[in-house]
């Protein structure tokens, strides 16, 4: 079947959609930070087998419309979407800050079929107590730097882009105004998200999901990382694991998969990703959650 694009246009903020079709139990998939719904375009057609596929345009992003990012009003964009298309109860599937908002679904849906989080539990840049192995003096260091780099990347995001710059991005990522053409999210938006306290850190609000949720977590560094902020990468890593393994250790209906990819895994292992989904357990293949308290 051929994906249809839609958008929704009857709500504060409009939102763009792609329908992938497919037969079965419906999945909704999210992408991440500075993303659009043509993330999933590798994977989508994998799944479609066995479940309908939806992919959305977060607000601020792609051809969805401005919008403050704020979460619960994030998760009302997502429930409109779930609405306008008759999806039930989807699996929702996210990447990065994506899968943040599956986190925060999966609190307001205890009762729900599912998550599945790809690698969206921490910004990169986090507090300094979310890192583990590296001794103080180097981390403050490395830290710095990494402030450092996306200083700099919000900054250029507040100026229109060069003409080579814009011809990189695909065009549902840009927004051209009588100034120029400007990448989305704008900075206003990515500034906001990038000091939100739970995007530095989503990890300890998983002890509160009821359903069954799946994290995926990357084992290797985003290629061309600048100068030595791959030397924090391990450590951040290091942290998530820390972090999350006790929470999920007496909690069976969460469970953990360590993948041989980097953050960017949606595009470096589509089929892994896909069978990843396509495996998720069905409810009755998960405990009953009511012994959990």
């Amino acid at each position: 079947m051929t994906a249809h694009d839609l958008v929704i246009e009857d709500r504060p903020v409009h939102l763009a959609v792609r329908d992938h079709g497919g037969d079965g139990a419906p999945v909704l998939l999210l992408h991440g930070l500075g993303g659009t719904l043509l993330h999933w375009d590798a994977v989508a057609p994998l799944l479609t087998g066995s479940h309908r596929v939806v992919a959305m345009d977060l607000r601020g992003h792609g051809l969805s419309g401005e919008g403050p990012w704020e979460w619960e009003a994030v998760l009302d964009d997502v429930q409109a979407v779930i609405d306008h298309l008759g999806l039930d109860e989807p699996l929702v599937v996210g990447h990065s800050l994506g899968g943040m908002v599956a986190v925060r679904w999966a609190l307001r849906h205890p009762g729900g079929p599912g998550i599945v989080n790809l690698d969206g539990l921490r910004s990169a840049e986090t507090e300094p107590r979310h890192y583990a192995g590296l001794a103080q003096d180097e981390l403050q260091e490395l830290l710095a730097e990494l402030r450092s780099v996306f200083d700099a990347q919000a900054a250029a995001m507040a100026q229109p882009l060069p003409e080579a710059h814009a011809a990189m991005y695909p065009r549902r990522s840009l927004r051209t105004t009588a100034d120029g053409v400007f990448v989305r999210p704008g900075a206003a938006l990515a500034g906001q998200v990038r000091h939100d306290p739970y995007f530095l850190d989503s990890v300890p609000p998983v002890a509160g999901i009821r359903c069954p949720a799946l994290f995926v977590l990357a084992t290797r560094d985003l290629p061309g990382l600048p100068g030595r902020v791959a030397e924090l990468m391990p450590a951040h890593r290091a942290g998530i694991r820390r972090d999350l393994l006790p929470l999920v250790a007496d909690r069976p209906h969460l469970r953990v998969l360590e993948l041989d990819a980097s953050h960017n895994m949606v595009a470096e292992q589509p089929d892994e990703i896909a069978r990843a989904v396509l495996n998720f357990p069905h409810p009755a293949q998960v405990p009953d959650l009511g012994a959990l308290g």
